[in-house]
């Protein structure tokens, strides 16, 4: 009776998909690509502000989630998601405004390395939010990830050359914190295309009253390159938050 009863405790508990940690790996692997591809793209779009090129990113990604959370039949979403939801669409929102300004304003590749510090903030934050315990290694290596990440800020009283490096530092923490977000809506049964689609929505409506204000017109070349971006976005965007979920 005893062992009956402990399987069917252990069936109410298990994830409704089994998770996969490898298959997380490989996620993650294809959403590193995806976003460095995103922020060339950005680069190459010229110079445009921040929140417009992030406006577009997003933009493209919202209509990619739309569809497949459409073809799903229901835009409901699971009891107990919204405040999570919400969440990770702010810090999110801020994880991406901090990492285009990063990459306008520093050498992209040093902008994409302190955008790549997200996963060790999700390692802390886990601790807080879904009150995960960290190895003493997974701890050492966020201490090494984190000094690296001072050889590329470089701290030092010029605040031109700070500002953007510590900018991209809180565009990490943010994308951090959101992934960990992702990570509880996962275990709570809520969709990945949904979690993109309302993140990418509210994104837009947020910045939406910036970009009308600092509005620049843009050739046909830099529509071309943020389209691509927002693809590239898109797919990075998709590819993490099925990372998270397993």
């Amino acid at each position: 009776n005893i062992s009956m009863e402990t399987k069917v405790t252990e069936q109410q508990n298990a994830s409704p998909k089994e998770k996969k940690p490898w298959l997380g790996v490989a996620y993650i692997v294809v959403s590193a690509f995806c976003f460095s591809l995103m922020s060339v793209c950005v680069r190459k779009a010229g110079d445009l502000p921040t929140f417009q090129k992030a406006f577009f990113r997003n933009s493209v990604a919202a209509v990619a989630g739309f569809i497949l959370v459409a073809k799903s039949g229901s835009f409901k979403m699971k009891k107990g998601s919204f405040v999570p939801l919400l969440l990770r669409s702010v810090v999110g929102t801020i994880g991406i405004v901090g990492n285009f300004y990063a990459i306008d304003k520093m050498n992209i590749s040093d902008a994409s390395i302190l955008n790549k510090l997200a996963p060790f903030f999700s390692v802390i934050f886990s601790i807080w939010i879904l009150k995960e315990k960290a190895s003493v290694f997974d701890l050492l290596f966020v201490g090494v990830a984190f000094g690296g990440a001072l050889f590329v800020v470089k701290p030092s009283f010029e605040i031109t050359e700070f500002l953007p490096a510590l900018v991209g530092v809180l565009g990490g923490l943010g994308a951090g914190m959101a992934y960990t977000f992702v990570r509880l809506l996962s275990n709570r049964g809520e969709r990945g295309p949904y979690i993109v689609f309302f993140f990418s929505v509210f994104s837009c409506i947020a910045i939406l009253p910036v970009v009308v204000i600092q509005f620049q017109p843009m050739r046909w070349r830099q529509v071309v390159w943020l389209l691509l971006a927002g693809c590239a976005a898109s797919g990075a965007q998709f590819s993490v938050t099925a990372a998270y979920a397993h």
